[in-house]
């Protein structure tokens, strides 16, 4: 049975990161979102479906991706069941793979004395490299997650989905946008340099801007591939001297085949888009 004792510890800085891009010449993330009704059929006759899938897919993907990054929800979904899968995956990467960079995708953000917890959790008791966090509360909802060394927070800033736009592109008196009130503010709180920031594929317009206020910073960007997103566009705007993008693709890898070739699938759909991001690289001499 699974514990929530983390056997395997390892430490990510952001020149390990640069370094593993330049290694594999990707900046892929894997989102590892599992639905029981869309993995194999056959998996489901397994003690851990979800985690059996999800091994299989990191086995198959390992070396073409820089990082993976579980949507916490899918698995708080099954209960205690779906949790003790989530430990399972991080303990596998981190004693297989400790080369990858880890994603606790979560939304956190509460107030200090929870936040904090929430960060223990992650950071201490799973050992990812890094978590998502809602900005609304404000600094002292996101410095806890900053107090630990060596970790990454990851601020939510303009996000994909449609709903995005109600509040995010709003403008003050003087037409500064709300996100780019959240990429001001988050640069002077304490440990600012271990924030990264969400910014969907689908805004790609924003990148400029965006670079303009966090030129160095990493930017996890989502909705490449089934929610339409451009890996060029992004590019074209979001990449720096140092790479400075995660592109994360959920379904479009993981979802290829229904059938028990799913694994192999899932990397031939990888390695499009991780010898993509080779030319790209080399277009840019990075």
């Amino acid at each position: 049975m699974c514990t929530f004792t983390q056997l395997y510890f390892q430490k990510m800085n952001k020149q390990q990161l640069i370094h593993q891009i330049k290694s594999k010449k990707s900046f892929l993330c894997i989102g590892l979102d599992v639905d029981l009704e869309k993995i194999p059929s056959h998996l489901l006759k397994l003690e851990d479906p979800i985690f059996e899938f999800n091994k299989q897919i990191i086995d198959a993907t390992h070396d073409l991706t820089i990082a993976y990054k579980p949507n916490t929800a899918f698995y708080e979904a099954y209960g205690i069941k779906g949790w003790n899968s989530l430990v399972k995956t991080i303990n596998y990467i981190n004693k297989n793979y400790p080369d990858i960079f880890t994603i606790a995708d979560a939304k956190r953000g509460d107030i200090g004395n929870t936040s904090t917890r929430y960060a223990k959790a992650f950071f201490e008791d799973m050992n990812f490299d890094s978590v998502t966090v809602a900005p609304y509360m404000g600094s002292d909802s996101v410095e806890p997650f900053l107090a630990f060394a060596d970790k990454f927070t990851i601020l939510l800033t303009l996000t994909s989905n449609k709903g995005g736009l109600d509040f995010q592109i709003l403008k003050d008196e003087n037409g500064v946008t709300l996100y780019e009130k959240v990429l001001q503010q988050s640069k002077t709180w304490k440990n600012s340099d271990q924030l990264m920031y969400v910014v969907g594929a689908t805004r790609p317009e924003y990148f400029k801007k965006i670079r303009n206020i966090v030129p160095n910073s990493f930017l996890l960007v989502p909705g490449i591939g089934a929610q339409g997103g451009s890996l060029q566009e992004v590019c074209k705007y979001g990449l720096n001297k140092e790479i400075g993008l995660l592109i994360n693709s959920s379904r479009g890898i993981i979802y290829a085949s229904p059938d028990k070739d799913f694994a192999a699938i899932s990397r031939e759909k990888a390695l499009e888009l991780q010898k993509e991001m080779t030319t790209i690289l080399l277009e840019n001499k990075i």
